[in-house]
């Protein structure tokens, strides 16, 4: 008793001190940009519907930027419209550290089970670590959905769709209905084969963008007709904060970015995805088909602000995963650093120093080390080979399976079963 009562004694000092050394690291570093994209959306809607204004020919003041997402984040969003600036803030900022807590809570648990951590001090650390990473406090600061939508994503990959949940593919639906690009998905669904999930995922993204169109036909109308295609509305794409491959593109020439240069990398990364992805759900590894896609969903989109990269989340802590499942040796140091090095560069605000000159071969390679970060995670992010009760690994046709009672179980029991690892 005494014994568990000192180690838990340790580890809440331990939480405490990394807290507060967060906190201390947070307020050199942090940018504050006062809530910048909220207030787009706040003052969009308040346009909208207390001034009888239009949502997309609303602009804040002194900006090119207005209101971007689909009608239906429209619907969602609206109740804002109807409460004090304050609340709004509060209300986003509780979102996105619940949505976040939900979300490493499935990540990391399965760590912490099998490592024999204290769970609660797993999820207390890896928090703290969260909240010091760029695309997080970025997210948080700038008032933005990414971990909404993540996480409806998650709900699906993580725990509907391992179970054989028939309402599997709605929070996919739902995500892409929001914003358009976490409709990649849907694809993944597709290049897997899990044709019922697509056609769910689809079907719900159809039904509410549909009655979004019933409530607000003028809204839809001007939407889908003209704001989508207003790419002015977004940024400059060869901004350092654009840390897709269209940026990296945009940045060798930012006045006659090559478009083909660009198309024939997104090719190639997507073929590279595709190989990836079926590979991790033929060895029944959701976790990193999620990790995958969102990887390559940052690649591909033509803007990539820093704040989106908090997809790459799950890939970082299944790096983690990967290392506490392998053997002691080379191996699990090789992965333990991968997560450390990637960590500490998506912390640093590495590529800010190249903000106002990206020339040369620094400037290439400083510039766009998100986009690196996010290539090297698609290219060598473990797929992971689950060992049968007996302790063999079941492979067809040299692509590794799990074994009928494994594929049966829930994500978070198969986290319980030894495993071997292995990059595809």
């Amino acid at each position: 008793m005494a014994q568990g009562a000192n180690r838990t004694a340790v580890q809440v000092v331990g939480v405490v001190v990394l807290a507060a050394a967060v906190t201390a690291f947070l307020a050199v570093a942090a940018v504050r940009h006062g809530f910048f994209d909220l207030k787009v959306y706040y003052g969009a809607l308040t346009w909208w519907v207390h001034d009888g204004g239009e949502i997309y020919d609303y602009l804040k003041p002194n900006t090119q930027y207005g209101f971007t997402y689909p009608p239906f984040a429209a619907l969602v969003m609206l109740p804002m419209a109807y409460l004090p600036w304050p609340a709004a803030i509060v209300v986003s900022v509780l979102a996105s550290v619940a949505t976040t807590t939900v979300l490493i809570w499935w990540l990391v648990d399965p760590i912490a089970r099998r490592a024999g951590w204290t769970r609660w001090f797993a999820l207390a650390v890896a928090l703290c670590l969260a909240a010091a990473f760029e695309p997080m406090r970025e997210t948080v600061n700038f008032g933005q959905v990414n971990t909404l939508l993540l996480f409806l994503v998650a709900v699906d990959l993580l725990r509907l769709l391992p179970t054989g949940n028939r309402w599997a593919g709605v929070g996919i639906g739902l995500a892409t209905a929001i914003k358009l690009t976490p409709g990649i998905f849907i694809v993944y669904l597709l290049v897997t084969g899990r044709w019922r999930a697509a056609l769910t995922a689809s079907g719900a993204a159809a039904g509410v963008s549909l009655l979004a169109g019933a409530l607000f036909p003028d809204a839809s109308r001007e939407f889908w007709t003209e704001a989508l295609w207003n790419t002015g509305r977004v940024g400059e794409l060869a901004f350092v904060s654009n840390q897709s491959l269209r940026g990296v593109v945009a940045r060798l020439d930012p006045l006659h970015p090559s478009t083909l240069l660009w198309l024939l990398l997104v090719l190639g990364t997507l073929a590279l995805w595709a190989w990836r992805s079926r590979a991790a759900v033929a060895a029944g590894d959701e976790a990193t088909g999620l990790a995958l896609t969102g990887a390559v969903m940052c690649l591909v989109s033509p803007v990539t602000w820093v704040h989106h990269l908090v997809w790459l989340l799950p890939a970082l802590i299944l790096l983690v995963d990967n290392a506490t499942a392998a053997p002691a040796g080379r191996r699990r140091r090789v992965l333990l650093a991968a997560a450390t090095i990637g960590y500490v560069l998506l912390i640093s605000r590495t590529v800010w120093f190249w903000e106002k000159d990206f020339t040369g071969v620094d400037g290439f390679l400083g510039s766009n080390a998100y986009v690196w970060i996010s290539l090297a995670l698609l290219a060598f992010l473990p797929v992971r080979r689950w060992l049968t009760p007996g302790g063999s690994v079941v492979e067809t046709s040299g692509v590794p399976q799990l074994d009928e009672p494994d594929r049966r179980a829930p994500a978070g029991e198969r986290h319980l079963v030894g495993r071997l690892l292995t990059v595809r």
